[in-house]
């Protein structure tokens, strides 16, 4: 039997310009000073026969050189390989730099090129890859985050929101956090009478209250009727969350720091989260996030993927029970396509893959390139 082989792999890293600096919670409180870019780290795999897939990756804030740097160190191990064997192969690739670990930046790295190979399976097998990989729906709930961040002031935030429903999104998530709490609570409030009772609203506090202090906001939010509050706690504290998601009858979500399924295992033992949120490019690549997702499942819990829409619309239209989708419009230039959405709904392309392409942009932004070729 003949066999495809990978013969080509070329490696980008892309720096995304933001256009205005970006300020949560964590800016708020000292431990990050405002975003101004977003590195992406993207792989391109050929194959003998022309075959091509595309992946990617990114980093906020420090990262994104350590992360291409280590794909490339790695990559070289695809050459020759059957682009078909995507477990063997990550299995292969995250023990050629076990020496740095099986979580964090190292499958970082791998997942860039996980991705790729999961667009390329599904590319030609001539199937969007929510199809390849099996899809409960062809849509999936989007809520926008983009337009709710600490920095911007709550009229903006209102006009925003107002915008992004206009747009046929289905929800709104706003930034919390800060360190007056009635900052938080006039901002919600304000929102929240402004969008009504019926548009689903959920607010992320990006891991900045200590205990004492989200129970005390939970408390007071429960009054909001919210889909969720995110991340009110660091995320490696499954206790905490764990005490949260028992007292409070609005769900607790978490999980988008985390960067391995064992971390993601921890949680759910822990009772942590009512919703997961899983971020395949940080946990090592769609092979690690099936996994989880499977797990997710056995335990009937919610799913609400981190960012990067553009891979997280097929994997979340994979999930049985009906999940959300984050509209994040930052990553938009990299690409000359654009998620559909109505009704409240993001459409799954039917276009083969994640069904991407990048843009004159995004090679106009790559700051260095790599390419492993054999023979």
């Amino acid at each position: 039997m003949t066999r495809d082989r990978i013969s080509h792999v070329r490696l980008s890293s892309v720096t995304l310009p933001l256009a205005t600096p970006i300020s949560d919670a964590k800016v708020f409180t000292g431990r990050q000073k405002p975003m101004t870019e977003v590195a992406l780290l993207f792989a391109e795999i050929r194959t003998e026969s022309g075959h091509e897939g595309l992946g990617f990756g990114y980093s906020k804030r420090a990262g994104g050189p350590g992360q291409y740097a280590h794909a490339r160190e790695v990559a070289p191990d695809l050459l020759g390989e059957d682009p078909s064997d995507i477990g063997r192969l990550w299995t292969k690739l995250v023990w050629a730099g076990a020496s740095v670990g099986r979580s964090g930046l190292a499958t970082q790295a791998v997942a860039a090129l996980d991705i790729a190979l999961w667009d390329l399976k599904a590319k030609r097998a001539g199937l969007p890859l929510a199809k390849l990989i099996g899809a409960h729906r062809d849509s999936v709930r989007c809520y926008d985050t983009s337009g709710g961040f600490l920095h911007v002031p709550v009229e903006q935030v209102i006009d925003n929101a107002a915008a992004s429903l206009g747009s046929g999104i289905g929800g709104i998530k706003i930034k919390v956090g800060h360190p007056d709490r009635r900052v938080d609570l006039a901002r919600v409030t304000a929102v929240r009478e402004h969008l009504g009772e019926d548009v689903p609203l959920m607010v992320d506090a990006n891991q900045q209250w200590d205990r004492p202090s989200a129970q005390r906001m939970c408390r007071e939010l429960e009054r909001f009727g919210l889909v969720w509050i995110e991340e009110p706690l660091d995320a490696y504290d499954a206790a905490g969350h764990a005490a949260l998601a028992s007292a409070f009858d609005t769900p607790i979500a978490t999980g988008e720091m985390l960067t391995s399924v064992a971390e993601h295992a921890e949680l759910v033992r822990a009772g942590a989260a009512d919703i997961l949120q899983p971020d395949a490019p940080r946990i090592g690549g769609i092979t690690q996030f099936l996994r989880l997702s499977t797990l997710a499942d056995l335990h009937h819990l919610q799913l609400a993927p981190h960012y990067a829409m553009e891979i997280h619309l097929h994997l979340a239209a994979t999930y049985p029970a009906e999940p959300w989708v984050e509209h994040f419009d930052w990553l938009e230039p990299l690409f000359n396509e654009r998620m559909e959405i109505a009704d409240g709904r993001m459409l799954v392309p039917d276009r083969p893959g994640l069904g991407l392409t990048l843009s004159d942009k995004a090679r106009a932004w790559t700051v260095e390139t790599c390419e492993v070729s054999g023979g």
